[in-house]
């Protein structure tokens, strides 16, 4: 006979949802405890544990590191000797090549702003101008580094979220900024550049030029949305829905700045 006590009146199931059922030769079935994880899984689990939370901060402290040692290595030949501090003393100063960089790349700044900096800069552009080759290289570069160092209170300060690439397919994007030139001039509605970035790379992806209506501004970050594609969608942010801050898209001529 079977022990009543261990089995739910109501339902003619076992009460113990973690235990499992086995028949015997007279087919009636005996109630088993569950099995415990063994020793094995648990180092297991552990040893994944500990990868998780040390990777990110060895694989950061190791490319700081490398970006530090390459300058230094760069830099630091080409400082005359009687005006490098380790040639005084016996120590090494890791990141001099780095601070040295950094402050000549401000007194170049300095330099270009003013007039005979603007003169000279001027003139060797015309120069560059004048080689087939290298001055397509040196415009878009060019261009490049002035987009982002001009628009870089306001690049990628939002993430929102697009129908692509069809309609019912909800994408990642982040806007970039108010579509201009040739590109908004033969449309008929006002656009909006985005950036639809790839997983798990974001620095690749596509530039999409839509309606502004048709974007959806999220509340999260820009790096929190970069970390939900990095992790394709498995490091999901924190949100706590405001029934006072009503879902919203982007308004004429608007692109929020954070």
């Amino acid at each position: 006979m079977t022990d009543q006590k261990d089995f739910d009146p109501a339902a003619d199931q076992p009460a113990n949802p973690d235990a499992e059922q086995e028949a015997d030769n007279d087919g009636v079935q005996l109630l088993t405890p569950a099995p415990k994880r063994g020793i094995a899984k648990r180092l297991r689990d552990y040893f994944l544990t500990g990868v998780v939370v040390s990777a990110p901060i060895g694989i950061t402290i190791y490319l700081t590191w490398a970006l530090i040692s390459f300058v230094d290595e760069t830099i630091k030949p080409l400082i005359p000797a009687r005006y490098n501090p380790e040639t005084y003393f016996s120590l090494s100063f890791p990141g001099l090549g780095l601070l040295i960089m950094l402050v000549l790349l401000t007194l170049l700044g300095a330099l270009t702003a003013n007039f005979f900096g603007r003169t000279l800069l001027g003139y060797g552009e015309r120069v560059v101008a004048r080689m087939p080759v290298v001055r397509n290289i040196y415009k878009a570069l060019k261009q490049i580094f002035e987009t982002v160092a001009t628009q870089s209170a306001g690049s990628f300060r939002q993430a929102g979220l697009i129908e692509y690439p069809r309609q019912g397919i909800w994408s990642i994007c982040f806007v970039t900024a108010n579509t201009n030139g040739e590109v908004q001039a033969r449309s008929e509605v006002d656009l909006v550049s985005v950036f639809v970035p790839t997983t798990p790379n974001p620095t690749s992806g596509f530039l999409l030029f839509l309606p502004r209506r048709d974007i959806v501004i999220l509340d999260m970050t820009v790096e929190e949305a970069a970390k939900l594609v990095i992790s394709a969608g498995m490091v999901v942010p924190e949100w706590q829905h405001n029934p006072q801050k009503p879902f919203r898209k982007l308004r004429s001529g608007e692109v929020e700045r954070s």
